[in-house]
């Protein structure tokens, strides 16, 4: 079954280009276009793709706004997003991260990290590119104001482990070699450690791990 994609740009030429990087992919299958945030909330939630791919400056309604929309904690049954940015000039995509955003893709990243992206985040596993996050994360950590947030019962050892290395761009087989554990294991801890969070997704992992400095 292939996995639907909506996608949300101000720009026909970029949206043409992803769609053909898209369905160049035998799973992979496009059933919408938006040209701006409140037509790409509009179509998200009648349409319900597997994965939403949203720019960040658009019209009407920006990405941070959709990404919210969709994926925040007050969207009933939340959909997957992924942001697209140009980062340098898009410092605030920090309140999509927050907002529930599943990835971030940089529009030069190339096709192959775009397509890898859709299929982390149908998959429930964020791509947390180094080539992305990394950037990102150090920029809001540097200006973020607000300490982070205790866990509500400390990390064990093990899962420290594990944020360590979501925060340096590991998926969960990655960290299953590093670790010399079981992918159902790492899955494990992965789920314990967003309970312990109060966190929805690993971007927040993420996050959470920069601003509580256990990665620099």
């Amino acid at each position: 079954m292939s996995i639907t994609v909506l996608l949300a740009d101000d720009q026909p030429m970029i949206r043409s280009c992803l769609r053909l990087i898209l369905e160049d992919q035998p799973d992979l299958r496009v059933i919408a276009e938006a040209g701006d945030g409140v037509e790409a909330v509009a179509l998200a939630r009648r349409l319900r793709p597997d994965v939403c791919l949203v720019d960040v400056q658009m019209p009407r309604m920006d990405g941070i706004e959709v990404t919210a929309a969709l994926a925040g904690p007050e969207a009933r049954d939340p959909l997957r997003v992924i942001v697209v940015t140009t980062f340098d000039l898009d410092e605030y995509v920090y309140g999509a991260l927050r907002g529930g955003a599943a990835g971030f893709v940089l529009k030069d990243a190339g096709p192959e990290l775009l397509v890898e992206a859709v299929r982390a985040a149908h998959a429930g596993d964020a791509l947390i590119s180094p080539s992305v996050t990394l950037r990102l994360l150090r920029h809001v950590t540097a200006t973020a104001r607000r300490p982070a947030r205790a866990p509500a019962q400390p990390l064990s050892e093990r899962e420290t482990e594990v944020v360590r290395a979501i925060a340096r761009g590991r998926t969960n087989q990655e960290i299953a070699a590093e670790l010399c554990i079981s992918l159902s294991t790492v899955k494990g801890h992965v789920s314990s450690v967003m309970t312990k969070l109060g966190m929805r997704n690993r971007v927040e992992i993420v996050a959470w791990a920069w601003e509580s400095r256990l990665v620099r």
